[in-house]
């Protein structure tokens, strides 16, 4: 009897397992060939309209791209997003024509995002690349950043902020630009520039940007020339006084290009500012005239 069970089990156990393997539903008993394709790997490319809340990098990876919202706390504001010619081999070297075009869009960006020249304003703009390995895998975007800055001075430290710089620079605002008090080093030239209300006293003003033409980075007393000549161009439009002789005894002046690394990059914006060496004023010159800005007999 117990023989006779044992048969009958084995039976229906290997009745089951042929149930099994037959066709069932159109499937084959393959389990790989039905699967859908996964879709080709693509190049990793950051977003327009978004923040960071890390501190700005050059060469950026996709382990540490962290978008945020710009309504929180943050450090760099990525205001555009331009694309290298996709048969580009090698990434733009420092200096390179290629990377200065980018920076010249991202400059062009970059104003219009703010509504204003964004060197008007207390900003640092910034053009970062894709790793070695996204460039290998096909990324060839360029991302144009800002980020706020305590000053424009030498000691700059970023400001962490919070909303966005959009519009920023329309109207008045607090990342302006505007009167500043000067501070002198152990010559008589102006070693530091401080921001003032214009109500207060003070013997300094930015009056605006002039563009250099794309030259070596001025380091003889003759390559600053140019910069001096076209401030104080700049300088007569504010105030609204005449470009000619004259100018340089109403007001001197004070220019900020960029740095030698940024220069070679391709920034050429130069930071001008009106200078009353011999007398301090507790209002803003801007459209003063010669009244506002006479000609100095001493």
């Amino acid at each position: 009897m117990r023989r006779a069970m044992t048969t009958l089990f084995a039976t229906a156990v290997t009745a089951v397992l042929l149930v099994g393997c037959a066709g069932s539903g159109g499937l084959d008993g393959d389990l790989t060939d039905d699967w859908a394709a996964l879709p080709p790997a693509t190049a990793f490319t950051p977003a327009a309209g978004v923040c960071q809340a890390a501190d700005f990098v050059e060469v950026v990876t996709l382990a540490a791209y962290q978008p945020m919202d710009c309504a929180g706390p943050h450090r760099v504001e990525t205001v555009h997003v331009g694309a290298f010619p996709a048969e580009r081999a090698a990434a733009p070297a420092n200096g390179s024509v290629e990377l200065r075009g980018a920076f010249a869009e991202c400059d062009t960006r970059a104003s219009a995002y703010v509504g204003d020249d964004w060197r008007a304003g207390r900003l640092r703009l910034s053009v970062a690349l894709p790793s070695g390995p996204g460039w290998a895998a096909g990324s060839r975007w360029y991302r144009c950043d800002l980020t706020e800055l305590t000053t424009v001075e030498a000691a700059a430290t970023v400001v962490v902020r919070s909303g966005s710089l959009r519009d920023a620079l329309k109207g008045a605002s607090a990342l302006r630009l505007g009167c500043q008090q000067t501070r002198t080093g152990a010559g008589r030239g102006v070693q530091t520039l401080v921001p003032v209300e214009c109500g207060a006293r003070h013997d300094a003003e930015f009056v605006g940007v002039w563009r250099a033409p794309d030259r070596p980075y001025p380091t003889r007393d003759a390559d600053w020339a140019p910069l001096y000549t076209g401030c104080r161009s700049v300088l007569g439009r504010y105030v609204g006084v005449p470009d000619d002789s004259d100018l340089r005894f109403r007001s001197g002046v004070v220019v900020r290009p960029p740095g030698a690394g940024r220069w070679r990059v391709g920034d050429r914006g130069v930071r001008c500012y009106l200078w009353l060496s011999d007398r301090t004023v507790t209002a803003s010159l801007k459209g003063a005239g010669p009244a506002g800005l006479p000609v100095r007999t001493k």
